[in-house]
């Protein structure tokens, strides 16, 4: 077998080459010295890409709060306080900032919290980011959820736009906006959807009451107290939820009312200046299977109360007992009587499967309005 052999070159190829490699280096010399290519142009594709990926996802979190900020408000309360060491003391107007609402009606309407103002003996204002002064006209706050309603007297107020929490995902973008402290107005704090459906015990810092919200989103955005009431938002700039508790146990762990919870209630107060909604009258608390199985009792809802005069108890419904079935759908999960009650309405029948004493009792009951707060 031959030895394989590398092809020579030519001295007049040679020759041309060397020639044309003069010439290129000549002309990005010369372009580089008048400043037609600049060091930047020469630095890596890849770095490039990852520069404009980081700017994008910038961007998107500017713009939300740019198009979004001059909607969400700061809450506050004015009060009469006498100093208590000094009985010759006369009374002084205190104002404090205590929450964060946000725009939903060009009719001068904003959700907030309702432990933001179920302060009694104040007066509420409305303090824009332009920082107009608006005194609170009314106010509805929800019996159940953590939510208040309130409108001012303002008609060029732009509301945000509501988006669908039913399409959330755990891992998506979240933004908050609100009050940090009561003092940092319009704060900015970005993170993901942690977490959707979740149950939280939550009180005041004095833990004077207690109350139990279900459903929640859980965000690691930061949520500081005088956040409470801001809207949490997606990358589109469309509300998915309203701000209400965070944990002092540990960090990143804040929550969030789903927006879809909210938006009936918004609605019937912008068409009709009220709200009313059906109750059955009733606290439980939900047996998985498997808690069911170890206790040798039925799945379904534990009745820990019972209101009294309420529909529930006209009807007979007692502490103790568990509620199997509603409207002939099982128990099986902790929102089945809830989402069978909001789907109703006044003076509906809820038919009750019962379960007391190893016996199934038939109940019906009417539902009725649910007082206001």
């Amino acid at each position: 077998m031959d030895p394989i052999t590398k092809p020579k070159l030519k001295f007049s190829t040679i020759v041309l080459v060397a020639a044309l490699g003069v010439v290129a280096a000549t002309a990005l010399y010369q372009a580089k010295s008048n400043g037609l290519l600049s060091s930047k142009n020469l630095a890596p594709i890849t770095n490039n890409l990852q520069t404009r990926t980081v700017v994008s996802e910038e961007n998107a979190v500017i713009s939300v709060v740019e198009n979004t900020s001059q909607s969400v408000v700061a809450i506050g309360i004015s009060q009469r306080v006498v100093n208590p060491f000094d009985p010759f003391a006369i009374p002084k107007t205190q104002d404090s900032t205590i929450g964060t609402g946000f725009v939903v009606s060009d009719k001068g309407i904003i959700v907030t919290n309702k432990h933001v103002v179920s302060q009694a003996g104040g007066t509420y204002s409305v303090v824009t980011k332009d920082n107009q002064k608006f005194e609170v006209k009314k106010i509805y706050r929800d019996p159940i959820l953590d939510l208040a309603i309130v409108q001012i007297d303002a008609s060029d107020l732009k509301p945000l736009e509501l988006g669908d929490s039913a399409q959330l995902k755990v891992g998506q973008t979240a933004i908050a906006i609100g009050n940090a402290l009561g003092r940092f107005t319009n704060s900015v704090t970005t993170g993901v959807i942690s977490g959707l459906g979740r149950k939280v015990i939550a009180s005041d810092p004095f833990g004077a009451s207690r109350e139990s919200l279900d459903d929640l989103i859980q965000t690691d955005a930061a949520i500081n107290p005088g956040n409470s009431g801001g809207p949490l938002l997606n990358s589109a700039g469309q509300v998915i939820g309203v701000n209400v508790a965070t944990t002092d146990a540990a960090q990143n762990i804040s929550f969030a009312i789903p927006i879809n919870s909210v938006k009936s209630i918004v609605d019937e107060f912008v068409s009709k200046g009220s709200v009313s909604r059906p109750f059955l009258g009733i606290r439980y608390r939900f047996i998985s299977e498997d808690v069911a199985i170890l206790n040798e009792v039925p799945q379904g809802a534990y009745i820990q109360e019972v209101v009294s005069g309420g529909p529930a108890d006209k009807a007979g419904v007692r502490a103790g007992d568990i509620v199997t079935k509603i409207n002939g759908q099982t128990v099986d999960s902790e929102n089945k009587i809830s989402d069978a009650i909001r789907e109703s309405a006044i003076g509906n029948k809820m038919e009750l499967e019962v379960w007391r004493d190893n016996k199934t009792l038939e109940l019906s009951a009417t539902l009725e309005e649910l007082p206001s707060e």
